[in-house]
């Protein structure tokens, strides 16, 4: 930055720990500047709810000013109109909605002290507070010891702002914002047209009538620090992030679950296995093949086709395409392509793989459709992608659960459009996803399930006998039920310590940045899965129970049923969401996360069950 050149604040949307609804910046009736025209929003923003407007906060590089008036707001509650501005203004306060303003694109922070002598740097900060009519002071009210009166709302009309930069050496008298903070204040300004911020504070008691005027104003002051590099400024807000020790607490006790997984795993394919192929590869009798038992009785029935195996491909289609969307997501997000400065590029980038991935997606379902003796392919194509949203119907493509996923999300969509949040989808985005999903996500499916039916069914290495063999009579253990029940526990184990942090990310408003954890987090959630499934596939097959296809995929998707008990838990005793909207937007939007992970987490296991079963058999002889 050359001196003296104008710096922009920008103002995004507010939003609240207490509320899943962010609001637009002028929602609020707060100053705006309408002169100046919007900054463009990429699809993840828009999506996530971000709106990003010029500001009426003006300054220059290196020019340091005092008590800047932006401009009155009165208020007349015998006007209906004034009254519910107000009333707005007092509910953001009591549910303490949060400003978020951007400089340099940089989140403007709040920093202040916490237990332990610690800085804590907030992205946002309040608009006001309440003090209860008990005298408690609640949220931000505690900062000053002057909010004491009962039952009423002090504002954050005036903000001190800090703006840090460092000098750049060989450029010709130019610098480089590293850091912008500010501190916000409240105070009554008797003579608004020149404000000098002292005196009592702004309040406005809860039964107020009559006419108020709110001024807001602004000081600005330019600091030089030559100790952070631009490349690093971020840095201040990350580290005052905690909890790094739990994530490494977190990573050690997932890699304790692989090891011991996978111990179990090697004695069942080196012991185990080994002993029962040697064995049944000596067999050459036709007394001593009468005497077979355990799993090697079952290979003229272990590729029977499943029953709804229809169903079963569409869901294996879904969930590759999610398992490809997600691993090529968190790899560019670990080398830094999709970090917090860059804005919505996660959900950008997340989304555009998504509906890229619809070839794969049809690939998959068709070859497995096929497999599985599938025929009807030219009506099932057709009827998944444009009609049916029947169980009956369902083939390849992610359609049964787009179908879904849509519906869930066109209903939450309906009410943050009713309850007037920037979160509500508009009309041309909302059209511009549908083009992307029938226009490109649609016609890249039907170019996967063409190859996928054209290519030779997926060869078994043994015979499938004509006549179903009876399954015996099943213990406790081996029956279906607690086999899929006790499969998803130990994945879930895995992840639950990341999934709070990603948890909080979403409905704390908390800044994720850790994806290198995270992908190790994936990895090992993969081999857990896969492991888990392998491990009850044997034990299944060794009681003579050949019915492993579904049982595999939900072993593995059970822990999609742990995530949603854990997310009912964090609901009830982690947040503070009040109101029947927020409410149903929170399980809403849950419902969409735990039937997403369950196709992601089921296809991991039947997929490694089928290696598992493929390779078992291929290396018996079988009379």
């Amino acid at each position: 930055l050359p001196n003296c050149s104008t710096i922009e604040l920008f103002v995004n949307r507010l939003d609240s720990v207490e509320s899943v609804l962010p609001y637009e910046y002028t929602a609020f009736d707060f100053c705006y500047d309408e002169s100046e025209k919007r900054p463009s929003e990429n699809l993840g923003q828009v999506l996530f709810g971000e709106r990003i407007e010029p500001s009426p906060y003006k300054f220059s590089f290196k020019k340091n000013m005092e008590c800047q008036s932006v401009c009155p707001k009165s208020y007349n509650t015998e006007k209906a109109e004034d009254k519910a501005k107000l009333e707005f203004l007092k509910k953001g306060m009591l549910l303490n909605y949060q400003h978020h303003w951007i400089v340099d694109n940089m989140p403007v922070t709040w920093c202040y002290d916490v237990e332990d002598n610690q800085k804590f740097c907030n992205p946002g900060f309040p608009i006001g507070c309440y003090v209860t009519d008990t005298g408690r002071a609640k949220d931000a009210c505690v900062v000053n010891a002057d909010f004491n009166d009962k039952d009423t709302f002090y504002i954050f009309n005036h903000v001190d702002i800090t703006i840090f930069y460092h000098v750049v050496e060989n450029e010709a008298a130019g610098a480089r914002l590293v850091a912008a903070k500010l501190e916000p204040k409240s105070y009554k300004h008797t003579n608004w047209e020149k404000p000098d911020c002292t005196g009592p504070p702004m309040s406005l008691g809860n039964k107020f009538s009559g006419e108020i005027k709110i001024p807001y104003t602004y000081s600005v002051k330019f600091v030089e620090d030559k100790t952070i590099r631009w490349a690093s400024r971020w840095d201040y807000i990350l580290e005052s992030m905690p909890h790094t020790n739990i994530q490494w607490f977190s990573i050690m006790n997932s890699l304790v679950i692989v090891l011991f997984l996978s111990g179990m795993v090697a004695m069942i394919m080196l012991r185990t296995l080994h002993k029962d192929i040697a064995r049944y590869n000596q067999m050459d009798s036709v007394e001593d093949a009468q005497e077979e038992f355990g799993w090697k009785l079952v290979h003229g029935d272990v590729f029977r086709p499943p029953r709804k195996g229809m169903l079963l491909s569409v869901f294996l289609g879904s969930g590759t395409q999610i398992f490809i969307m997600t691993f090529v997501t968190l790899f560019f997000a670990c080398l830094g392509f999709l970090s917090p400065a860059n804005r919505g590029a996660l959900m950008t980038c997340a989304v555009v793989l998504w509906v890229l991935l619809g070839t794969p997606a049809g690939y998959v379902a068709a070859r497995y459709y096929k497999s599985f003796g599938g025929e009807k392919w030219k009506t099932n194509v057709l009827l998944t992608a444009f009609l049916c949203p029947g169980w009956v119907n369902e083939e390849i493509n992610n359609s049964f659960e787009l179908k879904v996923v849509f519906a869930d999300f066109f209903v939450m969509n309906l009410i943050l459009w009713g309850e007037g949040s920037s979160a509500a989808m508009p009309f041309g985005t909302l059209v511009a996803i549908l083009a992307l999903w029938f226009c490109i996500s649609v016609p890249l499916t039907f170019i996967g399930a063409y190859f996928g039916f054209k290519k030779s069914g997926i060869e078994h290495p043994v015979r499938t006998n004509q006549i179903p063999r009876q399954i015996p009579e099943q213990s406790f253990y081996t029956k279906p039920l607690p086999g899929i029940v006790m499969g998803g526990i130990l994945p879930f184990g895995c992840i639950f310590i990341q999934l709070f942090f990603i948890l909080n990310s979403i409905w704390s408003h908390q800044m994720y940045y850790m994806f290198g954890f995270l992908f190790l987090v994936f990895i090992i959630l993969l081999i857990t899965c896969s492991e888990a499934t392998i491990l009850l596939c044997y034990f299944h097959l060794c009681a003579e129970d050949y019915h492993w296809q579904w049982r595999s995929f939900l072993t593995s998707g059970f822990t999609a049923v742990y995530f949603l008990v854990y997310a009912i838990h964090y609901f009830f005793s982690k947040l503070q969401i009040s109101g029947l909207a927020s409410t149903i937007l929170y399980f809403g939007y849950t419902m969409i996360m735990a039937l997403i992970f369950f196709l992601f987490t089921g296809t991991i296991g039947f997929f490694a069950c089928f290696w598992f079963v493929t390779k078992i058999y291929s290396v018996v002889k079988v009379d």
